[in-house]
């Protein structure tokens, strides 16, 4: 699942992802993401952190408080690369921390190196 309230990354991610054989669920915010988890039960889940409505700590937050879904890996999406973003996200139990614009090569690295971990 890709969370991103930026369509060019929503799609950036669905293209690079779908070429390598993964199924993607798009959401657009926290709120349409946290309605979709529960029916498509996600592997993997990235979350842009700047958000409106429901930022991405927020809804990782949510996420990770599931007992249904607390053990499926996020992985925060974000433009800033600061040491206090990367704490912040940690805190609300996010598995990792990418970059934006992230590369092909980097979010297939990151879904190699989660997946799997979850349900």
């Amino acid at each position: 699942m890709v969370i991103d309230d930026s369509s060019t990354i929503r799609r950036s991610a669905e293209i690079f992802l779908s070429q390598a054989g993964y199924q993607v669920v798009l959401a657009e915010d926290g709120f349409d993401a946290l309605a979709k988890i529960n029916d498509h039960h996600p592997a993997l889940i990235f979350c842009d952190i700047l958000m409106p409505r429901l930022d991405g700590y927020q809804t990782c937050a949510l996420i990770k408080k599931s007992a249904k879904f607390h053990a499926v890996p996020v992985l925060m999406l974000s433009s800033r690369d600061g040491l206090f973003d990367r704490a912040r996200g940690a805190m609300v139990g996010s598995s990792a921390y990418l970059t934006k614009p992230f590369s092909k090569d980097s979010l297939l690295a990151a879904v190699r190196e989660h997946a799997g971990t979850g349900q």
